[in-house]
């Protein structure tokens, strides 16, 4: 609420000797509607008519003397049309306070940076702009006084004008020791000052429905608190100023990325809090010495663009969508479609486009930032994502082939004939003529975009009658061409920079990188359909053709979350991948799933299909295994034990039994007896056969329930047998290919107990559960900490 000078003279009036009668002569009071807030309406026992129950006993100690208020700075939050004010962290608040009291000229600008330097804050504006990503900017507060209703749950600040009215109100009553004063607005509202603890607010009840009952329904005032310190609300923890990693975050389909319809940017904001929270837990020692700060976390959007304007793509599918079941169709046409739109030529290129520039990007500006920066980048890819990324990081060159295809191809001259192949692929062949009787081509559009000065704009070919949406499909092909050769470019002179790498003599006598890795080895099921006529590239990953991007740097780690690539390549005709394959440019791969994820596949069986391993079990976040596994695990091993102990008793009765004495046996028939018995060798010879005949034969008896059992229970032989061998050294180290520098690559997390009732209720929630998942987050975490030899902490 903002108040002009003229009417703030009527603000103040004095009561010290008033009754409470007279304090409240006009009984039009109820609730504030202010655009501040809104109210409910007050009860009979708490209307201003009666104010014996605010009124508290007089104190007769000293009044304290007055002290200026402490102010915090806070920020407008807008989700699903509620509107709700976020305190910034201390160390935020401190600097806009201290930016807001150095500004000397009131046209000064000042611009704050906030929250890890994702955002700017125009203090002049009171305005808060993302930096990384497009985003409406926000109001932003310089906060002193709060106000809550009865069904409010949160408190609410006031205007700045509004707040510094209550403040010098409040001063004049602590200075002065006079209390029940009543400050009526020009809109209608009143406040009173009880005392220093009692500060109501109320409303008149001409602004009341007209239909009410009594004024009882709307006659609860509301609550007003001075200082954040009198209010219960969460201030967060600042974020280290140092930053150790940097990785990008690319999602899957669809603009949501969990059951709450939230987009990337309020996905990743929960994974970058869940990592400061385990860093401050896990690395505490760490970060008290000073050796840890903290992981950036950005978001990788590709879905506007492939949606927008400038491919026309939603346009063209509305056209042909039925009308019937409208909302299921848009919820298709928005989500499922982007995994056939990857599988497009046109379509696949605009995406890998879109994710490289897009990181490109973000890349340069936070190296502008953070220009101490000298940490490592890694890659993140959730879902449709993941492969995005996997195709990506399979067609990157290393330095020293960028360097060999830079000076040894021919330049890229887009000359008329490549102008009318890009119309062409654009669809838009009818408007060739028009371009080239301007003498207009792509050489020259993409040669001058170099100065980031466009010959050719919207408004030149909005001047040649091209209509908007061929316009836009132009003019974001030029804008991807740029892109392309500012990359090209910036791995040139990097690569140009550093030294050269070393040369080895191959067996044919020519040179060739040492550090250069093998050729990736994919190796390709026979075809049993009809032939597909894609275009494979040095890999052979069967993926169609495209152009693939450069990235400006190395990522030191991909990381997929619930990811299809599996399943992608073995749709694509691949049978295994070959061990000896490793990315170009990228060095560690991590396949991260949860159990009951329905997209999720498997890598390892690729790479070593002659041993069935197991994946890697993720430890939890508070170091044990949940409590429902361990209680299986300890039944399974009860059960197993059990058997084999009963299988033991068993074998070991039917052993001692056949191993009874044989005169205890009773006599067995011979059908000879011997002829000779005159010399006392062959008698004792002949006594001994008999024994072991009578042995045998109660054996054989004794036996029968055993051999029973072996052949009516499959399986029994076999574990009776193992149960007696020692047991085997399990293979705990298993060397999976080179993919992840011979480390394992399927990590699996631990499921909830509650998921463990029923695996398909939980099915889409398994997938989407990475980005609030803490146990993902340390993964991610101790693998990029490990490699800064900073071990982690096991917290008490």
């Amino acid at each position: 609420m903002s108040l002009n000078h003229g009417e703030e003279a009527r603000l103040f009036e004095d009561a010290p000797n008033c009754n409470n009668q007279d304090l409240f002569d006009n009984s039009s009071v109820v609730t504030k509607n202010t655009p501040e807030a809104q109210v409910s309406p007050v009860v009979d026992e708490a209307s201003p008519s009666s104010t014996s129950s605010f009124e508290m006993p007089d104190m007769e100690s000293v009044p304290a003397p007055y002290q200026e208020v402490q102010s915090h700075w806070f920020f407008c939050h807008r989700a699903n049309d509620n509107t709700s004010w976020l305190p910034f962290s201390r160390e935020d608040s401190d600097k806009l306070e201290n930016a807001l009291n150095t500004i000397v000229d009131k046209e000064e600008h000042v611009v704050v940076a906030v929250d890890g330097q994702r955002y700017d804050v125009h203090v002049k504006e009171r305005k808060r702009y993302a930096v990384y990503w497009d985003q409406a900017p926000t109001e932003v507060r310089r906060c002193t006084w709060f106000y809550k209703g009865d069904k409010d749950t949160k408190f609410m600040p006031y205007s700045e004008d509004f707040s510094k009215t209550l403040e010098d109100a409040y001063m004049i009553a602590v200075t002065l020791d006079q209390w029940k004063r009543k400050l009526d607005f020009p809109t209608g509202e009143t406040i009173i000052l009880h005392n220093p603890k009692l500060i109501m607010q109320y409303q008149p009840i001409g602004l009341q429905d007209e239909w009410v009952s009594s004024p009882s329904e709307h006659t609860r005032p509301q609550t007003v608190k001075r200082g954040i310190e009198n209010i219960s609300v969460e201030i967060p923890d600042g974020e280290p100023e140092k930053v150790d990693h940097l990785v990008f975050m690319v999602h899957g389909i669809g603009p949501a990325c969990d059951l709450r319809f939230r987009s990337i940017i309020q996905c990743v904001n929960d994974f970058r809090s869940a990592s400061l929270s385990l860093l401050a837990s896990h690395y505490k020692r760490a970060q008290q010495d000073g050796q840890v700060g903290r992981v950036e976390f950005l978001p990788v959007n590709w879905h506007s663009a492939l949606h927008g304007d400038a491919t026309g793509v939603d346009q063209d599918i509305q056209r042909i969508t039925l009308p019937s079941i409208s909302r299921l169709r848009h919820f298709t046409n928005d989500t499922l479609l982007d995994l056939f739109f990857y599988n497009s030529p046109t379509y696949c290129q605009t995406i890998v486009d879109t994710v490289a520039s897009e990181i490109n990007r973000l890349h340069a500006l936070f190296k502008q930032r953070h220009p101490k920066f000298t940490g490592a980048v890694s890659v993140v890819g959730h879902s449709l994502g993941s492969l995005i990324l996997f195709d990506l990081l399979t067609n990157q060159k290393t330095e020293s082939e960028a360097r060999e295809r830079v000076h040894s191809s021919e330049p890229c001259h887009l000359n008329g004939a490549m102008l009318e192949q890009a119309l062409t692929r654009l669809g838009l062949q009818q408007y060739l003529d028009t371009l080239q009787a301007e003498n207009l081509d792509l050489e020259s559009l993409v040669t001058e975009a170099h100065t980031y000065t466009a010959l050719c704009q919207d408004s030149d070919l909005k001047e040649l009658e091209i209509p908007l949406g061929p316009r836009k499909k132009i003019l974001n092909y030029v804008k991807r061409k740029r892109l392309l050769e500012d990359c090209k470019r910036q791995l040139t002179h990097a690569s140009e920079a550093q030294a050269p790498p070393q040369q080895a003599i191959d067996p044919d006598g020519n040179q060739s990188s040492a550090s250069e890795p093998q050729q990736p080895q994919f190796h390709r099921e026979q075809s049993v359909t009809s032939s597909v006529d894609y275009e494979y590239f040095d890999v052979g990953i069967g993926q169609v053709s495209i152009d693939y991007p450069q990235l400006a740097f190395h990522p030191q780690a991909f990381f997929a979350f619930g990811s299809p690539i599996g399943m992608f390549l073995t749709v694509r005709g691949l049978k295994r991948i070959d061990p000896n394959y490793s990315f170009p440019t990228c060095k560690s791969f991590y396949n991260i799933y949860h159990p009951y994820d329905p997209v999720a596949y498997r890598i390892e069986p690729m790479i070593v299909s002659e041993v069935d391993l197991e994946p890697m079990l993720i430890p939890h976040h508070k170091g044990r295994k949940r409590m429902h596994l361990e209680l299986k695990d300890s039944l399974t091993r009860m059960g197993l034990d059990l058997k084999n102990n009963v299988l033991g008793s068993l074998r070991t009765a039917w052993q001692s039994f056949a191993r009874l004495p044989a005169a205890a046996l009773p006599p067995v028939e011979d059908e000879e007896t011997p002829v000779e018995g005159n010399l006392e060798t062959q008698a004792d010879t002949a006594s001994a056969k008999k024994k072991e005949k009578r042995a045998t034969f109660w054996s054989k008896i004794l036996e029968w329930p055993m051999t029973l059992y072996k052949y009516h229970v499959p399986g029994a032989n076999e574990e009776a047998d193992s149960s007696a061998l020692p047991e085997e050294p399990e293979h705990s180290e298993i060397k999976v290919g080179t993919l992840n520098g011979g480390r394992r690559i399927d990590y699996v997390l631990q499921e909830k107990p509650i998921e463990s009732f029923n695996e398909y209720l939980f099915a889409i929630q398994s997938h989407l559960c990475y980005w609030e998942s803490e146990d993902t987050a340390l993964l991610l975490l101790k693998e990029i900490y490990d490699k800064l030899d900073v071990a982690i902490e096991q917290p008490l």
